[in-house]
């Protein structure tokens, strides 16, 4: 998709795969703006073709005409479909490229996709994977071929612990990706789509409402995994994996950052994990990164991660899954799990 509205509405939302390639950019189209305001829409044009208009005229069709060949199936979307998007679809048809133009523009897109998350749900067999802190419910997930990873989605592993460098998606993004991936299931044959039970916040993210509201009425497939195993998958997950983040981004500091990063997520659930435990839980912690220091080795890690599952995630889990109505359809191991699935689909 190529989207030619400016820099500062693509930033706002767009679309998965559309590359933003403006015909005009911020300080122009609020210049166009404010002429529209102040003299209508004819004037607005005229000034519109006066900054578009030679040498940058031909600059802009170029990177157009070359999106085009590299994307010959593309098709051209502005805010509402109107005048911009009809600009670039006009000056390409003139160099013999005839393009296709979004009806109503991203306005019109997003609103079918805002629709899209309020009806899904109810075509679809929801089953939400659940289980105690490293579990491994989201590689499960993402071994099981009709379901969608929510945390994927939203670029964040939904635990205090659950940052990547790389930031979240904006709102409206992980939104519009959401519900193209419901719409992709939704042209198949009528299956179970699995998901993961998440509260309705992923890091600084919702989950919409209504798409929330069904999830919590979902059937609940329970993983059952042992301590020493979840403590595994959690040292993998959150210490190796995160560490080798801040290797590749902060190469002569990484040490020092992410031992910044792992007291600063602890530090966020100070008040709910009590004041003795995070003490002890920080010691600990502290020590394993002084160990890590010395001999890169992170197995001390395991003795913290140990203690914060039996004595924070643990209890947690075990009260939300006790105030869940859901049906519970399978308890069970993950490779259990994954026979179960391949069998129910």
């Amino acid at each position: 998709m190529l989207d030619v509205r400016a820099p500062v509405e693509f930033a706002r939302g767009a679309f998965p795969n559309a590359t933003n390639l403006p015909l005009l950019d911020d300080t122009q189209r609020a210049a166009v703006g404010e002429r529209y305001r102040q003299s209508g829409r004819d004037s607005a044009i005229s000034l519109g073709e006066e900054l578009i208009a030679g040498e940058l005229r031909e600059e802009r069709l170029a990177a157009w005409l070359e999106f085009f060949r590299v994307e010959p199936g593309a098709v051209v979307y502005c805010y509402r479909g109107g005048l911009r998007s009809q600009v670039v679809q006009s000056w390409l048809a003139e160099k013999g490229v005839p393009v296709p133009r979004v009806e109503g523009g991203y306005k019109a897109l997003r609103r079918f996709l805002a629709v899209t998350l309020t009806t899904a749900a109810d075509r679809q067999n929801l089953i939400l994977i659940a289980g105690k802190t490293g579990s491994g419910k989201t590689h499960l997930l993402n071994r099981t071929h009709h379901s969608v990873d929510l945390e994927g989605l939203a670029n964040h592993r939904g635990s205090a612990f659950g940052r990547h460098l790389q930031g979240q998606p904006s709102q409206i993004n992980f939104e519009n990706q959401l519900a193209i991936d419901l719409l992709r299931f939704s042209q198949e044959a009528k299956r179970h789509l699995f998901l993961e039970d998440e509260s309705r916040a992923i890091g600084s993210l919702s989950i919409p409402q209504a798409f929330h509201d069904a999830m919590r009425k979902a059937p609940l497939a329970i993983v059952e995994e042992p301590l020493k195993s979840r403590v595994q998958t959690v040292l993998n997950d959150y210490i190796h994996s995160n560490f080798e983040e801040y290797r590749r981004h902060w190469p002569e500091d990484h040490q020092e950052r992410f031992a910044d990063y792992l007291l600063q997520s602890l530090q966020r659930i100070r008040r709910r994990l009590g004041g003795e435990n995070y003490e002890k839980v920080r010691e600990l912690m502290q020590q394993a990164l002084r160990v890590q220091l010395k001999t890169a080795s992170m197995a001390a890690h395991e003795t913290w991660i140990e203690r914060l599952l039996t004595d924070y995630y643990d209890p947690m889990y075990d009260y939300q899954l006790g105030r869940k109505a859901q049906e519970v359809v399978f308890r069970g191991s993950r490779d259990e799990f994954l026979r179960w699935a391949a069998k129910l689909n």
